[in-house]
């Protein structure tokens, strides 16, 4: 794609966590294309070089660094090696999360903890950290949350704790963008819904799931889906360029549906 317009982010520097594989690379991919320098921030530091090695050749620079959302220092850490190799940071995309399949009479305090530390809290910390970096700036800057269709409408059994903690990002992003608006920080989010990724098709081995109770799964999802298809992570990609440029700038506390219709079956 050329001409990016109101959507070009060149002079734009962004953290993508969650950003080595799936809808995080795809963001990424997307923001260096459209000229925005990028932080690959991910827990697995060999996945995100690799990762930055692949958009070496797009407009804007993209670099990797290992970062654990679930540590509540990560946020500042991440904005400062931002500031430090681009110069500021302006863009951040909570993508980090995990989505275990437990089925409720199954949950377990475990499992539930784990989900909520790292889609939640992780999510809430790493912006505190790097909004914070926004405001000292003083030149404003937006934050992209990936929430899901699950904390909407429940896609398929298994997912009770994963829905309730996008439910929870989505009420998170209302209340960010409230109070960080006169900070200049404009807060939205996407809520993808079934999208075929590196982590989708693990979640078979992930949650206790055979190949064929996947396949079926996904069937059963496609079949619902008006527009015929799975997504795929450009299809969030887009979107989050779109939230985090100026064709968004009158754009905040709003949570943007990217599920190709399924929610109308």
């Amino acid at each position: 794609m050329t001409g990016w317009g109101p959507f070009d982010l060149a002079g734009k520097a962004a953290i993508v966590t969650g950003g080595a594989m799936g809808i995080g690379f795809g963001i990424a991919s997307r923001m260096t294309e459209a000229g925005a320098d990028v932080v690959i921030a991910d827990i697995d530091a060999s996945t995100a070089e690799a990762a930055a090695k692949r958009l070496s050749e797009h407009r804007g620079r993209a670099i990797a660094v290992r970062g654990d959302v679930s540590d509540v220092e990560t946020g500042q850490a991440l904005a400062a090696a931002c500031t430090a190799e681009f110069g500021s940071v302006d863009i951040l995309v909570n993508n980090a999360g995990v989505y275990p399949i437990a089925p409720f009479a199954e949950l377990t305090p475990a499992v539930f903890d784990r989900i909520f530390s790292i889609n939640v809290r992780g999510l809430t910390f790493t912006s505190q950290g790097v909004a914070a970096a926004m405001a000292a700036q003083g030149s404003g800057g937006a934050i992209v949350n990936i929430a899901s269709m699950d904390g909407f409408h429940p896609s398929f059994p298994g997912l009770s704790a994963y829905g309730a903690s996008k439910a929870a990002v989505v009420q998170l992003t209302k209340n960010m963008a409230l109070e960080l608006a006169p900070q200049g920080i404009r807060v939205n989010a996407i809520a993808p819904g079934g999208i075929i990724t590196e982590g989708a098709s693990g979640t078979s081995a992930g949650g206790g799931l055979s190949e064929e109770e996947r396949q079926a799964i996904l069937a059963a999802m496609t079949a619902r889906i008006p527009l015929g298809r799975m997504g795929e992570p450009d299809d969030i990609a887009t979107v989050a360029v779109f939230l985090a440029s100026d064709a968004a700038r009158y754009m905040t506390g709003h949570t943007v549906l990217v599920e190709g219709g399924v929610l109308l079956s």
